[in-house]
Parts: C-alpha cells; sequence; structure tokens
C-alpha cells in the first residue's frame, strides 16, 4: 500500500505528502492484524539464513512494521530502515522505543532511486528486506544491483509482494446484491501481477525460494484491529471505485462504510480475512 494508484507496498521513491500518516495508519494496521504472517515470513527467513544476522537492512521500510518483525525475530541483529518519508520514520523511531527496541533500530531518510548513501558502519549486510517497495522504484535492475553490493556473499534478500487488498466480506452482507466485494475487488485490482524471479536472476542473486503465504484468519485470529482494518481498506478501495462500479454497489458500499449504519463494518461480527502474499527468497552466491 502506498501513495500509487496501484495500492501496494510502502512508500518508494515519491516525496513524502499529507497522506504518509493515514498510510502509516493502515500499514501499522496491517501489521497488528497480520502478525501471524509476519511470524511465518521471519521464521522463514531465520530457517534459511547460514547464520544468525548481525546487520539488517529494511528497504523502504514505511512507518517499520518489518523492521520491527525482524528485530524481534533476530534479537542479536542492528535493524537500518530506509525511506523517503520524514514522517513514517519518525513513526517508525516512537514504536521502535515502544518496543523497546530503539538501541537496535535505526533510521535514514534517502530516496533510493538515487544512488544510494553510507547506511551505517560494519561491513555489508547480512539480511535485506524489500516489502511491497521493489515495484515502485524507477529502475528496479539498478536497485537490485545496489542491494547485491552491499549484502555479504551468502546473504539473503527478501523481496515481498501484495498480491492485492484482503477481503474482509461475507459473500451476503445483507446490503445490496451479494457478491459486492469480489466486484469491488475485480474492478479495482488492474494491475498485474509481479515477478521478480528473472531480475533477481540478472542482477546475481541466486533464487532460493518463491514463497507464497495464504492468510486466512478468523476474527478471534485477527484480533481487536480488524473492524478497523477493514474499515480503512474498504474505505480506500471505494475511493478508486466511484467510476468502475455501478450506482447500487456504490451505495451498498456506502452503506457499510457508513459507521451509523446497523450493517456498517464496525459492527460486523462476520469479519475475517482472506489474502495472498508472495516472497522471493535470494542469495547472494
Amino acid at each position: 500500500m502506498s501513495t500509487h494508484h496501484d495500492t501496494h507496498g510502502h512508500i518508494g521513491h515519491e516525496r513524502a505528502s499529507g497522506s504518509d500518516i493515514a498510510m502509516a495508519q493502515l500499514l501499522e494496521l496491517d501489521a497488528e492484524v497480520l502478525a501471524p504472517y509476519l511470524a511465518e515470513l521471519t521464521g522463514c527467513l531465520a530457517d534459511l539464513m547460514h547464520r544468525a544476522p548481525v546487520r539488517i537492512l529494511d528497504l523502504g521500510s514505511g512507518p517499520g512494521t518489518g523492521s520491527l518483525a525482524l528485530a524481534h525475530r533476530f534479537p542479536m541483529a542492528a535493524v537500518t530502515a530506509v525511506d523517503i518519508s520524514p514522517q513514517m520514520l519518525h513513526r517508525l523511531d516512537k514504536q521502535a522505543a515502544a518496543h523497546g527496541v530503539a538501541d537496535r533500530i535505526s533510521t535514514l531518510e534517502a530516496d533510493l532511486d538515487e544512488q544510494w548513501p553510507q547506511t551505517g558502519q560494519g561491513g555489508p549486510y547480512d539480511l535485506m528486506l524489500a516489502a511491497a517497495f521493489l515495484h515502485h522504484v524507477a529502475d528496479p535492475a539498478r536497485t537490485l544491483a545496489q542491494a547485491f553490493e552491499r549484502l555479504r556473499p551468502g546473504g539473503l534478500l527478501a523481496v515481498t509482494e501484495m498480491d492485492f487488498f484482503p477481503r474482509f466480506l461475507p459473500e451476503d452482507t445483507g446490503i445490496g446484491r451479494p457478491g459486492l466485494e469480489a466486484r469491488l475487488h475485480a474492478a479495482t485490482n488492474t494491475q498485474p501481477p509481479h515477478d521478480w524471479t528473472d531480475r533477481l536472476t540478472d542482477a546475481g542473486f541466486t533464487v532460493e525460494a518463491r514463497r507464497p503465504f495464504e492468510i486466512r484468519l478468523d476474527r478471534t485470529s485477527a484480533g481487536p484491529a480488524l473492524s478497523s482494518y477493514a474499515q480503512v481498506c474498504l474505505a480506500k478501495l471505494r475511493s478508486h471505485a466511484t467510476e468502475v462500479l455501478d450506482t447500487d454497489d456504490l451505495a451498498a458500499l456506502d452503506t457499510l462504510l457508513d459507521e451509523t449504519q446497523p450493517h456498517s463494518i464496525v459492527r460486523r461480527a462476520d469479519l475475517s480475512v482472506r489474502t495472498s502474499r508472495t516472497t522471493w527468497i535470494a542469495r547472494r552466491p
């Protein structure tokens, strides 16, 4: 999820805007609700590491949900989070302090479409994360070349993509025709899927895994933030749906987003999370 219209991932190369706070809140809700997925992802990386990482780089970190997950998974590692948005990095500094890892997470404001700055001392990185970031850069080949250069031999780069927004609603919401959310997704998910296998290979990496994560969480597993997460995600999709959904579907969606209505998203007990994400895990030989 980002300021790009395609609704994916972290802030990439765009200059910070007034939407950063709203985007950061969405990403933080995403991490809270999908905590089981983040634990599974970082566990998968731990299994593939040849040794415990000491230096980790989070590319296009946004508010640092990935940085925090990596800091918790690898308690001996120092994490550097790089993003173009000072607002995002400020939120990460606050979250790192709240989570007790401020001594291990540092932030760096930089435009990764330019020549990368020096990102601290101590040699190359053991692990890099590019979560929903790589498709935003102007020249992915150049970005991957710079990642390769700064990764130690044997180190890992994890490139993660969000296939699209999650689904939350039952088939029949009690408002309008059944299948509203499916039609909303079909109308707004117009970007082709990303596949980084060839790009990673061309950059010199060995792709060790292309790992799909199928996420299915009921209300209990998703936790108390589920309603807010669903409300924010569906409202964002609604902002892109005016010209692509018929008037009846738009009216039904507006009713669901109206917190005063009895069938509103924030009042529903039948929400769940269904989504998928894909991670390419590549090693520098």
